[in-house]
Order: C-alpha cells, then sequence, then structure tokens
C-alpha cells in the first residue's frame, strides 16, 4: 500500500472509491497458465449493466480447480512461476467491459458434481462484491447433478453458462436487467 507525503498510509474513507482497475491488478494476473499451455483455453466476456451497457471499471477474479478436479492448496495465489497452478486469477476489464483469463478447463472435484469456474465481480456501485459461477456446460444429465444449478430455476440457468467462440468460451456478466447474470447469496460477509 502506498503512502501519501506524510509517510502514513490511506485510511479506508480515503480509499473508497470505484478504483478496483487500478488497485487490485497484478502483473499476468490474468493468466493462470501460459498460453503455449497444452490445456490452455480462453474464459472471456463482458461485463454488462443495467441499461446493457458495458461496465468500463469493473475487476473480475476467477477461482477454480485444475483439470485434474484439484483444488490448489498451495501458498500464494499471486503466484506465476509457469509451474504451480494456483487456480486463481484477478483481471480488471478494459475500456469496452471486457475480460480475459488463460486458463485450463476445470474438472469435477471429489464430493462436487459438476465442474465449474467461481466468478468474482468487483465494479462501480456495488459495496459487496458478486460471486456466481460459470459452467462450460448444460446438458441436463450435468445440471441434474449440481445442487447450485439445481436451485436455480431452469429459464435462468442459462445465465450461468458460457458459450463457445473461435477464441475459447464467452461468459458474459449482466449486473442487472434482462437476463441478469443468476449471482449466489453468502449472507452477510
Amino acid at each position: 500500500m502506498s503512502t501519501d507525503s506524510t509517510g502514513l498510509p490511506p485510511t479506508p474513507g480515503q480509499t473508497v472509491g470505484p478504483f478496483f482497475g487500478y488497485a487490485l491488478p497484478f502483473d499476468g494476473g490474468a493468466d493462470l497458465v501460459p498460453r503455449s499451455h497444452p490445456a490452455a483455453i480462453r474464459l472471456h466476456g463482458t461485463v454488462y449493466d443495467g441499461a446493457g451497457e458495458p461496465v468500463p471499471d469493473a475487476l473480475i477474479e476467477l477461482w477454480q480447480a485444475d483439470e485434474h478436479g484439484r483444488v490448489a492448496q498451495v501458498q500464494g495465489s499471486r503466484a506465476r512461476d509457469c509451474w504451480t497452478f494456483t487456480g486463481f486469477g484477478r483481471t480488471p476489464v478494459d475500456d469496452t467491459g471486457h475480460y480475459s483469463f488463460t486458463t485450463v478447463r476445470p474438472g469435477a472435484t471429489a464430493g462436487v458434481q459438476t465442474p465449474f469456474f467461481a466468478v468474482t465481480v468487483f465494479a462501480r456501485g456495488l459495496l459487496h462484491r458478486l460471486v456466481t459461477r460459470a459452467y462450460l456446460s448444460l446438458e441436463d444429465a450435468v445440471a441434474a447433478g449440481d445442487p447450485v444449478l439445481t436451485s436455480v430455476p431452469e429459464d435462468r440457468r442459462h445465465t450461468l453458462v458460457a458459450g463457445e467462440d473461435a477464441d475459447g468460451y464467452v461468459f458474459d456478466i449482466r449486473l442487472q436487467g434482462t437476463d441478469e447474470t443468476v449471482f449466489l447469496d453468502f449472507g452477510e460477509a
């Protein structure tokens, strides 16, 4: 944390503001694996507000198991040494609200049925982060085995599914409005 001319760190009252994209990113935050990784995929999308306009100052975090379903248990989730998969990524959106991660398809974890990405959204106007999931498939058999998906009304489940395009998988996040992304409630933080 930087300090001002007094040498004192800023207080929370001085740091509240919509600057997630400036304060929290780190080098390589969007690359959970190198692009040269044989199983590398791209997960990308755009964050939209309630009017359907891109949000240019959001920050997205990604949490996931590796392709074998192992949840990383290593110190330093921001480590980027090209050998250690930490299962964590963080990136700001660009001026058009677009984000992109280079990662691997998550595998099914022990005791958890359906592979997914856990996605956290920080954006202007939000006092708390929003948490959702991105699935790469929504086959009936897959959906039936997942307690989160089965708790979501069927006509809203598609908001949790990343579609495919020529560049990888697309997971757009709609903060409000038509086709608002389903966000998960973890109670008070």
